[in-house]
């Protein structure tokens, strides 16, 4: 019995929305990198960009555990002497930018490399209910169904 590999030309690519209201972001994050890697079908190929393209929807109204939501920094450099910054997770999510915090999420659960920048361009990430891709006909994906803790209830 021989390995199959499947071929780039032989991947056939969909479309999912995930609304992301009141999920916990490290879960959500999993289930997503597993979507843009293609990990959850069974003919994954771990050197072909094979995964899903996947739209998030309300990214603004994630949610952390514990208290995360506080005190979880967010570092960067400016490549100046002297230039780390930081941020917390509230201020980036009441901040212009709130969808940030899911991309990070999902870029920092994937492996690093160009395989891994291709697949990132294939995540949308908004933070209202809106999105421009109705023409691609996305099928929505309950993330909350699949694990009880997938979703936070106060």
């Amino acid at each position: 019995m021989k390995t199959f590999s499947q071929k780039p030309a032989e991947v056939e690519k969909k479309w999912v929305v995930i609304d992301a209201e009141g999920l916990v972001v490290g879960r959500l994050a999993a289930v997503i990198a597993t979507r843009l890697r293609g990990k959850h079908l069974p003919t994954f190929t771990p050197h072909v960009d094979m995964g899903d393209n996947v739209i998030v929807i309300n990214a603004d109204k994630v949610v952390f555990t514990g208290k995360k939501y506080e005190d979880k920094v967010y570092y960067w450099h400016t490549n100046f002497p002297g230039g780390i910054k930081e941020r917390t997770a509230r201020a980036i999510l009441e901040g212009k930018f709130p969808e940030r915090v899911v991309q990070k999420a999902v870029q920092r659960m994937m492996p690093g490399g160009p395989l891994t920048r291709q697949q990132l361009k294939n995540l949308r990430v908004y933070a209202g209910s809106e999105h421009p891709h109705e023409a691609q006909n996305p099928e929505m994906l309950d993330v909350s169904a699949m694990n009880s803790k997938n979703k936070r209830v106060a």
